[in-house]
Formats: C-alpha cells, structure tokens, sequence
C-alpha cells in the first residue's frame, strides 16, 4: 500500500523523541518532517541520542505553511500550545491530527474550527477512532487507570469510591528540568504531587460517567514521583461484591479483543511492559473489595505508542503494526 505520510509538531521533546522511534521503523509510514522551534537545522540524533545511526534527519522550523503536505500530523507540543497551534495554522480538513496534549480531552472543549477530537483510548472507543480525523491521545496516568476501570465501569459496577495510589518515572514531567526532576532530586528517593488534583482524573471521571451518568463517588488518587526514569504502576481499589472468578471473567471478556492489554493470573511488575504498547492488569479480591494492578510504558502506552495505535486504526492498519516492542525485562 501507499505510505502514510507523516509530520511531527513539536519533535524535540520526550514524546516527539519516541513517536520518531516508533515511526522510522514503521513499515506503512514515510517520515515527511520533524518541526522544532528551537532546534531548526540540528540533527534530530543530537538531540535524541538514541537514534543515532537511525536516521540523518534534521529538524525544520519553517513555517507550518511551507511544510510538505502530510496525511497525519502529530501534535507534540506542550499543554496549552495545540491549541495555540491549530488557532494559529490552517491546517486542511484531510489532514488527520493526533494531539497529545490535554487540549481537546475534555467535552465539551474537544473542537476548534471544525476539528473535532475523538478520545483516543482503543480498548473503549476503537470503532470511534476507525471514522476519526482528529484523535485527543489520552493522558499516561489516565490510560493507566482507566485501563485499570474499564471493564468495571462498562458493566455499571462502580458504585462507591475508588481508590488510587500510583508512581511515575520522571519522564512523565517532560524534559524541561525542575527541581523535583534532577537526578540528586529524583535518586534513592519518593515524594508524592497534585495529591487529589492531578489533572489526569478528570479523564477518569468522564470514563466513568460515560457509563454511568449519575455516578456520584469520589475518585481518590495520590501520584507519586518514582526513582526511575520510564513506566506507571498503579494499585485500584473499589467495592466489588463478587468474586476473583467474577472479577476474572469481567476483565477477560472484555479484553478477549485488545491488542495490548492483558489480564495476568500472576502479579506484575514494571519492567514487564516498560518499551512495549502493553498494558498488564493483575486481580485479586479481598473482603467485598476489588484490587486491580495496572502498569504501562507511560511515553509509549501512556503518551506515542498509543498515538500510533490510534493512527494505525484511523488508516485501516492493523493496531499492532510497527508497535510489536520487547519489554526491558532486565
């Protein structure tokens, strides 16, 4: 088939460095440019080191109307900026746009000059995302924890409160260093953030309402900053009054078609998904309470693996093409 052609908005940072890895290796996709503000003319390999060898490509920072035509545009840039962006740039109706920020996650903010936005979660709106132009790519915590909800939430069972304790690799603060992202910071060391405010359960809540409109408990998160560099692992609990084998059953079911979520009989841990599109789910039951595991690769899963998922699905390829990645199991 013809290749996809594909732009990058916003190349120099985390996200921008992965959806590069993924899609210079992708078999479908013909990398058209890599834009960067600051970094017009610099090889990308100096700025990711890691793709060093892979590639001589430079970034550009020409103007967004100079730029080779594209058939999918991924929008890199920060919180607040595609926005910005797409009120600043015309950018042609036939041109699919994944955004990763958190601009157009939200309803009833998900459309700008008649763009409108698809929440891109696959394993609960992929037929959404098949008919989709315009993608808002979820959130890395989010993901993870809705993934952790999902099959709960799809059979009306989330009644009470849930409750959410999970960590984060300092990736998921981006690349502009702050003092909680320095390593003499971030080493042999814990502290939790924006306990009970992350911004990132407003997309949990909306899953939820999704489901169940008049859902009216408390969704209680407390993220932590781990010391490590990449991966989420959460623990969710809510009331649950069947069994493990119930619980199993609901997960099963509903996964039985994901391509990259998974439900393990055996616990889990981090570095079974860190460089994969996985996400791993562990059960288990205790008094009339359900605990689910959930980790994810928060760049990949939680951010450029999952926007190329969504692109895979928006142009008719099968999900899993250019994302069958090894975890770094040691």
């Amino acid at each position: 088939m013809e290749k996809i052609r594909v732009g990058i908005i916003g190349g120099a940072g985390y996200t921008g460095g992965e959806a590069m890895r993924l899609l210079i290796n992708h078999p479908n996709v013909e990398l058209a440019y890599v834009h960067s503000n600051s970094n017009g003319g610099n090889l990308v390999s100096d700025v990711h080191a890691d793709l060093f060898g892979d590639t001589e490509m430079r970034f550009t920072d020409a103007p967004v109307g100079e730029l080779p035509k594209v058939d999918v545009m991924f929008l890199c840039v920060g919180h607040g900026d595609a926005r910005k962006f797409l009120e600043a740039n015309h950018i042609p109706a036939d041109v699919r746009i994944i955004d990763l920020s958190q601009d157009f996650r939200i309803a009833p903010e998900t459309s700008i000059d008649g763009h409108e936005f698809v929440y891109g979660l696959p394993e609960q709106n992929r037929a959404l995302i098949r008919e989709a132009k315009n993608i808002a790519n979820p959130g890395c915590f989010a993901t993870c924890l809705q993934l952790a909800l999902l099959p709960l939430a799809a059979e009306r069972l989330i009644k009470g409160d849930v409750h959410i304790s999970a960590t984060t690799g300092s990736t998921g603060a981006g690349q502009k260093l702050a003092a909680t992202s320095h390593f003499s910071w971030r080493a042999n060391n814990l502290s939790t953030y924006k306990v009970f405010e992350h911004q990132h359960l407003r997309e949990v809540g909306q899953m939820i309402r999704s489901f169940e409109p008049n859902y009216g408990g408390a969704v209680n998160f407390i993220p932590y900053r781990g010391d490590f560099t990449r991966g989420i692992i959460a623990s969710v609990y809510t009331d649950f009054a069947g069994t493990l084998d119930e619980a199993r059953r609901i997960y099963g079911d509903y996964y039985a078609s994901a391509a990259f979520t998974h439900v393990s009989d055996r616990p889990i841990a981090l570095k079974q998904v860190v460089n994969t599109n996985k996400c791993l789910v562990h059960l288990t039951v205790h008094e009339g309470k359900l605990l689910v595991m959930s980790v994810i690769d928060n760049l990949l899963k939680g951010a450029s693996g999952q926007a190329v998922q969504n692109m895979n699905l928006m142009c008719g390829l099968p999900e899993t093409t250019g994302l069958r990645l090894k975890p770094l199991a040691f």
